[in-house]
């Protein structure tokens, strides 16, 4: 099935799409059914897995129920001593291969520059959990407190030097000032999966990942790529980005309903371009990348976010 007739691209964005197509008229969205706070790593090499292929794995665990996030190849699993129960079927994530048989691993290769430079084919590797095999044990996925997570999220965004203004009632991020707006932290309220810190930490996240867009920084030209859907895109980097994030740092990332008249936008792309959720993904790891590269348990004495406390706006 992962021969050149089965059509990887096509089969993640159905998937993403079907699941949209799901949440059309409700806020959640496939990123935040995924169940699990962490991103899926594989088992051999204890790398986490990058850009569309961390989506592939949410959906997959969601719909069967794992919540191991341990990932691997059937030759894997034998390398670390474990045997894939037969019967049980594969889940698929992507690779590339340049035409002349060198493997480019990573998601840059979801750019379409990069893909253009390298002339890389996109390719299927089946995939099983930790749940389909026998002889493996799952470490416990480590649980830091509510005070290491906080320290965690305020370092990252200290690291930034991102502007941070708190006033108002709406959380974005403008341009013209290279700032970040969001209300104060007191007006967030939780849900049913996370708390009111969690919430204010997704949407800070959120508009973090929209400020690393700068030409300054991870440089985004979506318009490039997408024209006129440039700015639905733009969204769903910065809603991945921020789920990215959050897993990372072990914090539930709630829908935004301010975001539920996107999908529509997402699903026209989705069905005309099989290769968008993977540019999107992509640039949310990008994104990722620039902002916790290698994070560092919190100093002490971090330096605090630039932060401006005005009234209303």
């Amino acid at each position: 099935m992962a021969g050149s007739r089965f059509d990887i691209q096509a089969h993640i964005t159905d998937q993403i799409v079907s699941m949209l197509a799901e949440a059309k008229g409700t806020t959640d969205l496939p990123w935040h059914t995924s169940g699990g706070l962490h991103r899926p790593l594989n088992v051999l090499t204890g790398k986490p897995y990058r850009g569309v292929n961390i989506l592939a794995l949410w959906m997959a665990a969601a719909q069967r129920g794992y919540r191991s996030g341990r990932w691997g190849t059937y030759r894997q699993w034998n390398k670390v001593g474990a045997q894939v129960r037969k019967g049980e079927n594969a889940a698929f994530v992507v690779f590339y291969r340049d035409l002349p048989g060198n493997v480019v691993t990573g998601s840059d290769a979801d750019d379409d520059s990069e893909r253009n430079k390298l002339r890389v084919l996109a390719r299927a590797s089946a995939v099983f959990a930790a749940e389909q095999v026998d002889g493996y044990d799952p470490p416990a996925a480590p649980r830091a407190s509510h005070v290491v997570t906080h320290a965690r999220a305020e370092h990252l965004v200290a690291r930034s030097g991102a502007t941070v203004v708190h006033g108002g009632e709406r959380a974005y991020y403008t341009i013209a000032t290279d700032s970040i707006h969001l209300p104060s932290p007191t007006a967030f309220i939780g849900t049913s999966t996370s708390s009111p810190t969690e919430s204010y930490y997704a949407v800070l996240f959120h508009e973090l990942t929209h400020w690393t867009g700068h030409e300054t920084r991870c440089n985004r030209q979506l318009g490039r790529r997408f024209g006129l859907d440039a700015y639905a895109m733009e969204e769903l980097v910065a809603e991945l980005g921020a789920a990215f994030l959050c897993a990372d740092l072990g914090i539930t990332a709630s829908p935004r309903p301010d975001h539920a008249h996107y999908i529509a936008s997402w699903l026209d792309v989705l069905k005309r371009d099989k290769r968008a959720i993977f540019a999107a993904a992509s640039k949310a790891s990008a994104a990722v990348d620039f902002l916790m590269p290698g994070l560092e348990a919190p100093r002490r004495h971090a330096e605090a976010p630039s932060v401006v406390q005005v009234g209303t706006q």
